[in-house]
């Protein structure tokens, strides 16, 4: 096999055992992506130098510790990406807006500063769609990244350009952030793993805020042992977090039979690929000829009003972060503004592109004066009636099973003029996010050489079963 296409575990014992270096191995992975990136655009150009070098730097501490036979720890060495709307010291972050094209971050994200200290070693920052802000990475305000199976063909998003990095070897594992299914829908389009973990396990700090009840750090990598492995070393309280909790989920013995998982009757409606139905029927048998109990249930507000909720509150509390952004503090200033308020109005317009600005007008419209309980108030409600649907099913139930993605990754372009149709490439994922649940995309199978993703969906805090669950079903 070559380096950019083992597992964290494999280069662990690579390295240990002396069969490469640290440098050989990142040098490697430079090269491919130096090679390859300009056909998918995952990365950024921006600062590589700096971080090339940096890269190598650490590489060479590592292979000294080696060489002095010091213990190193699973992620030393290791190389992985991260999406630019994740804070790492002295490297720009642009969150893929124009407004912050030249914004270089002060400080370490606290999942960055955790694999720093477990070595770790960063190869760059990976493209998405501007603050988050989309399902395909093509909202990018420096253009969008290309599927790695078919280049005419969307990753997914937001966090299409760490997915990517993972699905064509160009690192080992990467972060991404998840509002509404922004790292498990890539994570299904490009055929990885991809990890959206309860609300409040992983710190937010040094994350650029986009709706701040919903954002969640989370890994992608090419299997779940890897993105277990990542999880762990992010998870945790942070002082810098008051939304950030200790959880203690003891370690369990875990097998498939006697597990009860459920199927909610409202994942399979119409509109649904054939092909992606049939895979995951496909998958739901794997799980039931090991022994698991299959049981019908209904979540008859996820399907039906989760959506619609979450397009109020997301550009609620978006609206609300993104007024920072006003052309004094930092970023983008217009100047062709000759007072304050075209200071204001000319650095907004032209920083933000048009998904932003649309989204800013439906969450302020909706929490303005007279609109606010219609709108706001109302999908808060909606919000809770979503969490009593997954605690009720959860007080019979271990686990539940559904499609990441009603469809295929789609061609670029073609839903990019109908924001509507955009919106609705979410519709399975965006409930979790409102219940604050833990839930995991896993490649399942393939359709006219396009992968798909199955939706493995959790109790709070629970990570751990939902990712044992995984593995098994990757070994079945």
């Amino acid at each position: 096999m070559e380096l950019f296409e083992l597992n964290i575990n494999q280069i662990h014992q690579g390295l240990v055992k002396k069969d490469f270096s640290a440098v050989e191995l990142i040098q490697n992975f430079i090269k491919k992506i130096e090679a390859e990136n300009s056909k998918i655009f995952a990365y950024f150009n921006f600062d590589q130098e700096k971080i090339k070098t940096e890269s190598l730097s650490r590489a060479k501490e590592i292979d000294y510790l080696i060489s002095q036979k010091k213990e190193i720890s699973l992620l030393a060495g290791i190389p992985f990406a991260v999406k630019d709307n994740i804070l790492v010291k002295d490297v720009r972050c642009t969150a893929g807006s124009k407004i912050l094209e030249n914004y270089v971050a002060p400080y370490d994200a606290t999942v960055i500063k955790k694999l720093k200290e477990n070595q770790a070693i960063i190869l760059g920052k990976t493209n998405l769609d501007e603050f988050a802000m989309g399902s395909s990475t093509e909202y990018s305000a420096f253009g969008p990244t290309r599927n790695p199976y078919d280049l005419e063909r969307v990753p997914g998003g937001s966090s299409g350009g760490s997915a990517a990095a993972v699905a064509a070897n160009l690192a080992v594992f990467a972060l991404g952030s998840d509002t509404g299914g922004s790292v498990r829908q890539p994570a299904s389009f490009c055929g990885v793993a991809g990890l959206k973990p309860t609300y409040g396990n992983v710190s937010r700090f040094g994350l650029i805020a986009m709706a701040s009840s919903l954002d969640q750090i989370g890994p992608l990598a090419k299997n779940v042992e890897d993105v277990e492995i990542v999880f762990n070393a992010i998870k945790g309280k942070d002082s810098l977090d008051s939304t950030s909790v200790e959880s203690c989920v003891p370690k369990l013995k875990f097998q498939i039979s006697g597990l009860k998982i459920g199927i909610p009757k409202e994942y399979f409606i119409k509109g649904i690929d054939p092909g992606v139905e049939k895979i995951i029927k496909n998958s739901i048998n794997k799980f039931e000829s090991q022994g698991a109990k299959i049981e019908e249930i209904s979540l008859p507000h996820c399907t039906d009003h989760a959506l619609a909720a979450y397009y109020l509150i997301m550009p609620s509390e978006a609206s609300a972060n993104l007024a920072r952004y006003d052309g004094i503090k930092y970023g983008f200033s217009s100047e062709a503004a000759k007072d304050l308020k075209e200071v204001y109005c000319f650095s907004r317009q032209k920083g933000f592109g048009e998904e932003v600005r649309r989204r800013i007008m439906l969450g302020t419209f909706a929490l303005s004066v007279g609109y606010y309980d219609a709108y706001y108030l109302r999908a808060q409600k909606v919000r809770t009636l979503i969490r009593d649907d997954f605690k009720k099913v959860f007080n019979k139930i271990d686990l539940i099973l559904t499609p990441t993605s009603p469809t295929l990754p789609f061609k670029i372009g073609e839903k990019t003029n109908d924001p509507v149709a955009m919106y609705l490439a979410d519709i399975f994922v965006t409930a979790v996010n409102l219940a604050g649940l833990p839930a995991i995309s896993i490649p399942c199978g393939w359709v006219n050489k396009l992968p798909v993703g199955l939706h493995i969906i959790g109790k709070p805090f629970e990570e751990r079963k939902i990712l044992e669950a995984g593995k098994i079903f990757e070994k079945i």
